[in-house]
C-alpha cells in the first residue's frame, strides 16, 4: 500500500454552532459541516522510486452526491479546476502536474471523498481498508497518467507556483476552494439568519484554520525539496517561488550565479523561471496564452533569452544587464536603476505585466520615476494593458 494521508483543517469552537440548523439555517449548517470535514489535501508519500511526494490540494466538494454520477460528467470537470497536483521528484524538483489529471482521477478522488463523507463502509476495520484501497488506486492512476507521458515531465516543471499564501500564483486558492460555503454565509448574513458579530467570527475561524492548512502544506512540500537550494533561495529575497527554486536546482554547478542574479533582480523571479528554466522543453508545451501574452515564444525574445542565461551561467553582470534590456527593448539603464536600488513595492510581477512597466519606466525621465509606495502601486495599476482588464 502507498504511504498517504490526508490534512484536515483545524476545528474551532464555532463549529457546533455553524452546524446547527436552528443557529444558521439548514442549507449553511449542510455547506458548514462539509466545509469542515472535508480534506484540504491528499498527501502521498515515497510513491514510487522516481517521486518523493504527491500532494493534490482539494477544493471543496459540497455537491458530491451529483458528482458521483456519471451524468454529471461537467460538474466534476469543473470541480476539477481548482484541484493542484504538486509533484517532488527523486532529484528535489518540483512540477504543477494539474494540466495532467484526467476525467479517470478526477473519478477516483470524487469516489474517495465520497466515501469518506458517507462512511457508508459497514465496520470501522473494514471501512478504512476500502479507503486505503481508493487511495492506492488514485495513486497508481496518477503514476501511471505521469509514466504515459514520460518525455514531457519537464514540461511541467513548476514555473509560476508559490508557497507564499498571500502572494500572486500561489498554490492554495482560497478562492476556487469553498465558494459555496462563504456564498451561503452571505446569503444568510442577508436574509438576517445570522448575525454580523457572527458572520465576522465565522470569517476569522476561516482565515485561521485556512492559514493553519496553508502552512502544514506548504512544510510538507519543502521538506522534500533540496535544503541547499532552498538555502540559496531564501538568501535572494525572492521568496518561495517554486520556479525559481527550480531554475536553481535543476543545474547546481550553476545555481551560485542564478542565485546572485535573482538576488539582484528579485522583481525579475517570473521572468527568470519563465524563460530560462528547461527553456528546450517550453517551447512545445502547446497551446498556452501566458507565453502569447509575454511574447516569450518570439525569435527576438527567444534570442535574447538564449543571451541572457549564457550571461547569467557565466557570471557576466554586465551583458546579463544588456540582454534583459534588449529583450524587453528599453536602455540598459532602466535596468542598471533598478538592480542599483531594488524597489521592494515594484514586487515581482508577471512576465507580460513587467513588460508594461518596465516600457514605461523607460518613457520616464530618470527624475520622473515613482518615489514612493504609493507611487509605484499607481504605475503598477496604469502599466496594465486594455487587454488584460
Amino acid at each position: 500500500m502507498t504511504q498517504h494521508e490526508s490534512i484536515q483543517a483545524d476545528a474551532y469552537p464555532i463549529d457546533a454552532e455553524l452546524r446547527d440548523d436552528g443557529t444558521a439555517g439548514p442549507e449553511l449548517a449542510w455547506l458548514a459541516r462539509s466545509y469542515c470535514d472535508s480534506p484540504r489535501a491528499l498527501v502521498f508519500r515515497n510513491p514510487s522510486s522516481d517521486w518523493r511526494l504527491f500532494v493534490v490540494t482539494l477544493p471543496l466538494a459540497s455537491r458530491l452526491s451529483l458528482m458521483a454520477n456519471p451524468v454529471f460528467a461537467q460538474l466534476t470537470r469543473a470541480w476539477g479546476l481548482n484541484v493542484r497536483f504538486v509533484g517532488v521528484d527523486r532529484d528535489g524538483l518540483a512540477y504543477d502536474f494539474r494540466a495532467l489529471l484526467s476525467d479517470r482521477t478526477l473519478a477516483l478522488l470524487v469516489e474517495l471523498l465520497a466515501r469518506r463523507e458517507s462512511g457508508e463502509a459497514p465496520g470501522e476495520a473494514q471501512g478504512e481498508r476500502t479507503l486505503d484501497v481508493l487511495f492506492d488506486a488514485l495513486a497508481r492512476e496518477m503514476l501511471t497518467v505521469l509514466e504515459r507521458r514520460h518525455e514531457d515531465w519537464h514540461r511541467h516543471l513548476a514555473r509560476e507556483l508559490r508557497l507564499e499564501p498571500a502572494l500572486a500564483g500561489n498554490l492554495f486558492d482560497h478562492g476556487g476552494r469553498y465558494p459555496d460555503f462563504l456564498a451561503a454565509l452571505r446569503g444568510a448574513l442577508r436574509k438576517g439568519l445570522i448575525e454580523v458579530e457572527f458572520y465576522g467570527r465565522a470569517l476569522r475561524s476561516i482565515d485561521l484554520r485556512e492559514a493553519a492548512v496553508d502552512a502544514r502544506i506548504a512544510a510538507l512540500i519543502e521538506s522534500s525539496l533540496d535544503p541547499v537550494s532552498l538555502a540559496k533561495l531564501a538568501r535572494t529575497g525572492a521568496g518561495r517561488h517554486l520556479g525559481c527554486y527550480n531554475w536553481l536546482r535543476i543545474e547546481p554547478a550553476r545555481a551560485a550565479h542564478r542565485a546572485h542574479m535573482l538576488a539582484s533582480l528579485p522583481a525579475f523571479a517570473d521572468f527568470f523561471a519563465d524563460s530560462l528554466l528547461a527553456p528546450e522543453h517550453s517551447a512545445s508545451a502547446g497551446f498556452d496564452l501566458k507565453p502569447l501574452a509575454a511574447r516569450s515564444q518570439s525569435a527576438h525574445s527567444l534570442h535574447w533569452a538564449g543571451v541572457l542565461r549564457r550571461a547569467i551561467d557565466a557570471g557576466q553582470d554586465r551583458a546579463a544587464i544588456e540582454a534583459i534590456a534588449q529583450r524587453f527593448a528599453v536602455g540598459d539603464n532602466v535596468i542598471r536603476r533598478i538592480w542599483r536600488e531594488r524597489p521592494a513595492a515594484l514586487g515581482q510581477p508577471p512576465t507580460w505585466h513587467l513588460a508594461q512597466v518596465l516600457r514605461r519606466l523607460h518613457a520616464l525621465g530618470e527624475r520622473d520615476w515613482p518615489a514612493t509606495d504609493a507611487a509605484w502601486r499607481t504605475l503598477l495599476a496604469q502599466a496594465v494593458p486594455a487587454e488584460a482588464l
